[in-house]
């Protein structure tokens, strides 16, 4: 306590050290563009003919621009020509202000325990230069009383006017690089990882593996969980009570995490507006088989929302050898037939017949089928499409579109570009690999997808790759296991509330909880790759929006309107009720005002609503409020305000915490439950960084001591929560990075201790936290984990 009497005394003392002092704790600038209506900025619709700056990119569309413009005639018919002469560009330059992509930060909406700004923050030179030129126009911008108060005392109006953090003052902001540079653009780390930000839609799912919409009008959207649910989703993203369908007692399935089998697939048909009709897939076991079937559904005839169960038709049914690789997509593509994506059967290698499944065209498996269902309500339940590409082959299923797949995960339909129309009708898929590489395909018809002669653009089966007749088409991407061990398959992202993602091919992986994308270099045809992070410091701090998710990437789904999403489970287990459907945010900049309508088609209601409640919060950040300031750094505070005193004592012990790290508890032992104490010099659970290049204590590889030994710890399923478990555990108030593929270095040295650890965020040490056991693992020192840490959420 003697700090805080000491350093108060001599504060009092001088109240110029006072106003240093809180200057001096203003947080530094974070480079955060954001509109009034706290949003990120955009390119307006129609071009602006007042504040035409910011044309481009800013924050009001034509109509506030004419607004201002009519504002500011008004405010000009009270000067003379000397008067408008001096004073318009001034005038202007300051309405146009609330254009600016940084406008939050100069009328301090960011901060909501301070009244908005009526006068954007001015920069001292610039405020000195109006003053003595127009300082009477302030008067008619604003209705401040403070205005008319301090009118003829520059320095005092001056310093009213100015921002606490200096770098946003205007107009310097306009040639501050740091702040101008790639304004608008979706921002990339150092090492060209893409950074984006999410919204929770909906929570509390068991492996949520399918997200559908209707395209019926209503925006509703379809959620399917594993053991045999799908739940309606309201535009409000209100949940009915009463599932759409339940087909729990007939879907197989298990606890075990990561059981393949299940209900796996759900898709509607394009009329279904007007036929009522959709297609589940889901595993079944008949006797001591286990089968694959597709089955249609109507819609109910008394309630929009709930399926007739007793519609039920089964389409198709395939024997599946194995418990494993069951596929499980189905959709249809832009020409009217269903596509169905088998997996090769199982086990390792596609071990079935001379050549395997995938190879085998007279097998139903391992392949991507194409089969006609319209006017399936008489004759046969499916007809072969005319131009299906083997149909007259001997010995070769009709039904085959595409062969030599392993087990497609998640495959989705281009819908185009907005404008241009380019890439519609495009078939993308993550095909799952066996031991080494994972791909991404793009499916055309009668293509050879290479499994199991080649995984990857890799021979798998060295005979059969060598064969010259295999004809097969590679990849457009493929990836190593050090990146990922289990492809989830995305979408083309073609929606309208964030145009820097369009054409950009997002997916995941399941195991790393890598999220990923692909961009056709429209010059050369080759797809260029970005990973994509959660956004560091600011970056995500809009409302609604979160800056973490659960590792296991099980799906992605596209709403009516064309938005992304993804979902995700902290445990990968049928019954496991962790389950989150987020949606993909691009912060850096949205579509403008009304070009985005959603209007949805009413939706008759029979069945109890529940309202959606989020549960996920943004995480490494420290939003800084502005601390008092005084307006004149001559007067005295006001040693009568007990509120100003105590806020001036919690800032001195807020800043003191943060330069005095706390002391971590130790982790109890199970010896030491039992009464024995341990005389090594480092506790059970012991962290330290290691292998900065810079020497820096804030960031490094992670080192863990356990039984005796210092380890490394895999990076297998490392997230921003176990990083905030290291941090805390150093000192540091907050985790920036959870670093990941030995960014630090490889650990060459030592043991790895951890392997798939999973962290609430709340434990005391990693030990805690789940994990395969102390040194079992099965990865190596190149996936090392590292974090980066800090104080104040930036880096």
């Amino acid at each position: 306590m003697w700090y805080f009497c000491d350093v108060f005394g001599r504060i009092w003392q001088s109240p110029f050290i006072l106003f240093y002092l809180l200057a001096f704790w203003i947080a530094p600038a974070f480079l955060h563009p954001q509109c009034l209506d706290f949003k990120p900025p955009f390119q307006p619709q129609q071009e602006l003919q007042f504040c035409q700056m910011y044309k481009y990119l800013g924050c009001c569309d034509y109509a506030r621009d004419q607004e201002l413009m009519a504002k500011y005639y008004r405010i000009m018919d009270n000067f003379d020509y000397y008067g408008y002469s001096n004073c318009a560009a001034y005038v202007q330059d300051l309405l146009c202000q609330e254009c600016s992509p940084y406008a939050a930060h100069l009328f301090d909406a960011e901060d909501p325990s301070t009244p908005l700004r009526t006068i954007p923050g001015l920069c001292p030179d610039y405020c000195s230069q109006f003053h003595s030129k127009c300082r009477s126009f302030l008067t008619l911008l604003s209705d401040d009383p403070r205005l008319s108060e301090l009118e003829h005392d520059q320095r005092r109006l001056c310093q009213y006017l100015e921002l606490d953090d200096p770098d946003y003052c205007y107009p310097h902001l306009l040639s501050n690089e740091r702040l101008t540079k790639n304004l608008g653009r979706t921002t990339a780390d150092s090492e060209g990882c893409l950074q984006l930000c999410l919204e929770e839609v909906a929570n509390g799912l068991r492996n949520p593996l399918a997200m559908v919409h209707a395209n019926d009008g209503t925006h509703r959207f379809f959620i399917a969980e594993q053991v045999g649910l799908v739940w309606v989703y309201l535009p409000n993203r209100s949940k009915l009570e009463k599932p759409f369908l339940n087909i729990t007692k007939a879907v197989l399935t298990s606890p075990w995490e990561g059981d393949e089998r299940g209900f796996l697939g759900l898709t509607f048909h394009p009329n279904f507006k007007y036929n009522g009709k959709l297609y589940v897939y889901y595993s079944v076991e008949v006797g001591i088989d286990e089968i694959i079937r597709i089955s249609e559904f109507r819609i109910s005839s008394t309630d929009m929302n709930v399926v007739d169960h007793g519609s039920e038709r089964i389409i198709l049914e395939i024997d599946e050898p194995a418990s494993n690789h069951n596929g499980g997509q189905i959709l249809f593509a832009d020409d009217g037939y269903l596509y169905i994506f088998t997996g090769d059967g199982g086990m390792a290698g596609d071990p079935f017949g001379k050549f395997g499944n995938a190879q085998n065209k007279s097998a139903l498996l391992g392949k991507v089928l194409r089969i006609d269902v319209a006017d399936n309500e008489r004759g046969p339940l499916y007809r072969i499409p005319p131009d299906n590409p083997f149909m007259h082959e001997p010995n070769a299923r009709p039904e085959v579109f595409a062969y030599g797949v392993r087990n497609m995960w998640r495959c989705s339909v281009d819908r185009g570009d907005p404008n241009t129309k380019e890439g519609k009708g495009r078939i993308f898929c993550g095909d799952v690999g066996q031991n080494k590489y994972e791909e991404v395909d793009i499916v055309e018809k009668g293509r050879n997808y290479g499994w199991r002669a080649k995984e990857g653009f890799s021979c798998y089966d060295k005979k059969l790759c060598a064969n010259s007749s295999l004809d097969d088409v590679l990849p457009i991407f493929a990836y190593p296991h050090k990146m990922g061990k289990s492809v989830t398959g995305g979408y083309v992202y073609r929606g309208c509330e964030n145009p820097n993602l369009n054409g950009m091919y997002i997916f995941g992986d399941f195991m790393s909880g890598r999220l990923m994308s692909l961009k056709e270099n429209r010059n050369t045809r080759n797809w260029e790759y970005s990973e994509i992070c959660m956004g560091v410091g600011l970056t995500c701090s809009f409302p609604g929006l979160i800056n973490n998710y659960y590792p296991y990437i099980i799906s992605f789904a596209e709403d009516e309107a064309g938005e992304l999403y993804f979902m995700s489970t902290e445990i990968p287990s049928a019954t496991s009720p962790t389950g989150v459907v987020y949606k993909i945010v691009d912060p850096s900049r949205r579509a403008p005002p009304g070009k985005c309508p959603s209007e949805p088609l009413s939706v008759h209601v029979r069945s109890n609503l529940t309202p959606f409640k989020p549960k996920e919060t943004l995480i490494g950040v420290h939003v800084p409020t502005k601390h008092p300031r005084l307006p004149n750094p001559e007067e005295p505070p006001d040693i009568g305000s007990k509120d100003w005193l105590q806020e001036l004592l919690d800032i001195f012990r807020e800043q003191d915490e943060q330069i005095t790290p706390t002391t971590p508890k130790p982790l109890r032992t199970s010896r030491q439950r039992m009464g024995r104490r341990r005389k090594d010099k480092y506790k059970n659970g012991a962290v330290r960084l290691v292998g900065d290049e810079e020497g820096r204590g804030d960031r490094g590889r992670v080192e863990v001591y356990a039984n005796l030994e210092w380890g490394t710890v895999c990076d297998d399923l490392w997230n921003t929560k176990n990083a905030i478990v290291v941090c805390r555990q150093l000192g540091f108030h907050h985790a920036l990075k959870a670093a990941k593929h030995a960014e630090f270095g490889e650990g060459t040295n030592l043991k790895i201790i951890l392997d798939d650890v999973q962290c609430e965020g709340t434990e005391e040490t990693l030990l805690d936290c789940q994990h395969a056991g102390i040194g079992t693992h099965n990865c190596g020192h190149y996936e090392d984990a590292g974090v980066i840490c800090g104080n104040l959420g930036l880096e």
